[in-house]
């Protein structure tokens, strides 16, 4: 069967949270675009929502990846000030600004489902229309190190909490689902679990890790590359490396899917 006659009618793109990690996601959409796949709706959380919105932008895949080379993680004057967390998520509003003018859902090309946290409530809350900067901060708000944002006098923040493979958003909407997950749980080493931070941030990472491969084995298609588990999760030297495996395992994932009959 050939690839034309094998390609879906509608494609929805499932992204993971996990970080620098998550420039997979890129090497995953490059693999795509080059197999004439493109996705049609898109969820996503945290770094998934970010790179969903510029791919739902129409941002190529290097401009993506130096919207994330651009963006800095740490800078002295966005430490925050009466907020909790160490880094004041909103003063990366204007950034953000210069890659989203319009500044709202209904501006993209395409349909896109961002996963955010409602700290107030304690669930998951998803964004898809209306405000676009504002969502993405917030699912991309990662506690502790970054502070929650206040919309319309809620405070949300990373969606990964409640919910970080967000594939219910696109399932229902489209004839064939791929998924990326950067959110790695490998083995670890005993020297590795000597506190109560490592502990805690081990069991949650289990958790997150569980609820998301569980899903993410539902989709046609999907990657989840283990390699990416040496790459921190906030290590902006990994961008390149992460990127080009998320492209490697794509083209593989997609070339073996194409050669299905």
């Amino acid at each position: 069967m050939s690839q034309n006659e094998k390609k879906p009618k509608t494609i929805g793109l499932v992204l993971s949270g996990g970080g620098i990690r998550g420039m997979a996601h890129i090497g995953l959409i490059k693999a795509m675009h080059e197999n004439g796949l493109e996705a049609d709706v898109i969820s996503g959380t945290s770094v998934g929502a970010l790179v969903g919105a510029l791919y739902a932008n129409g941002n190529s895949a290097e401009d993506m990846l130096q919207f994330f080379r651009e963006t800095p993680l740490f800078k002295y004057n966005f430490f925050a000030i009466n907020k909790p967390g160490f880094i004041d998520t909103e003063r990366y509003y204007p950034i953000f600004k210069g890659y989203f003018p319009n500044d709202s859902f209904e501006s993209l090309d395409k349909p896109l489902h961002v996963v955010t946290t409602d700290l107030m409530k304690g669930e998951e809350k998803v964004f898809y229309q209306g405000d676009l900067i504002k969502p993405l901060l917030a699912s991309a708000a990662l506690t502790p190190v970054f502070s929650p944002v206040d919309i319309d006098g809620v405070l949300y923040a990373d969606g990964g909490v409640m919910n970080n493979f967000p594939k219910e958003y696109v399932e229902d909407k489209v004839d064939l689902v791929i998924g990326s997950n950067v959110s790695i749980a490998g083995e670890v080493r005993k020297k590795d679990l000597k506190n109560s931070l490592q502990l805690a941030g081990r069991i949650t990472g289990l958790m997150i890790y569980a609820s998301s491969h569980k899903k993410l084995t539902e989709c046609d298609l999907y990657i989840e590359p283990l390699e990416l588990e040496k790459i921190g999760v906030l290590d902006k030297k990994g961008i390149e490396k992460a990127f080009m495996i998320g492209y490697d395992h794509g083209s593989r994932t997609i070339e073996k899917w194409f050669s299905k009959e």
